[in-house]
């Protein structure tokens, strides 16, 4: 599966309009078309950032879902509103599962760490993750992104990884997530 990691940044005091209008809007027809969403978060350390994943098959039906979304009436409908909260959308990381969240109950609050690296992650140190006790771990994706109206950070090297558990590089960035309302992980 792929995922994408979205981390967006908001006007002040506008999460939760945004947030609101999400869960309202926004998820039904995702899941409509395919899409799935693990997680919805507020980012606690940051009362401006939302967080959410998104999961596709593969990348043919990622670009294929993105494209009936983006080009469908809802977002249309909405897209004024939910642009108006954001000041920037385009923190996009293209994840594969090495290990998903797969029937896990996380609890609030979440933490992710994002471990960033100068080459891409060695096998070894991709299999030394999966053994750790994260509930679930994700690597950069390198596959071209089939859907350029949407931004993704290309040529990342990262492990992605959710609950506890070591740093797997000198840099790492460690968000930690409140679960909302309509999050799957709870």
């Amino acid at each position: 599966m792929i995922f994408e990691l979205r981390q967006y940044t908001l006007h002040p005091g506008r999460r939760d309009e945004l947030i609101s209008l999400f869960e309202r809007e926004f998820v039904e027809p995702q899941l409509a078309l395919g899409m799935t969403l693990p997680g919805l978060f507020r980012d606690a350390g940051d009362p401006d950032r939302f967080v959410w994943m998104r999961g596709f098959e593969d990348m043919p039906a990622r670009k294929a879902a993105l494209a009936a979304f983006y080009g469908g009436p809802v977002w249309k409908a909405h897209r004024d509103a939910a642009n108006a909260t954001m000041i920037d959308s385009d923190n996009v990381l293209l994840l594969s599962a090495v290990r998903d969240f797969a029937d896990v109950s996380v609890g609030s609050p979440l933490t992710a760490m994002i471990h960033y690296f100068d080459a891409p992650v060695a096998e070894d140190l991709v299999e030394k993750a999966a053994a750790e006790p994260f509930l679930a771990v994700f690597r950069g994706d390198y596959s071209e992104n089939t859907f350029p109206a949407l931004p993704v950070r290309l040529g990342e090297h990262v492990l992605v990884t959710f609950g506890e558990g070591p740093a797997l590089s000198a840099r790492v960035e460690t968000l930690t997530l409140e679960p909302t309302d309509r999050s799957a992980l709870r």
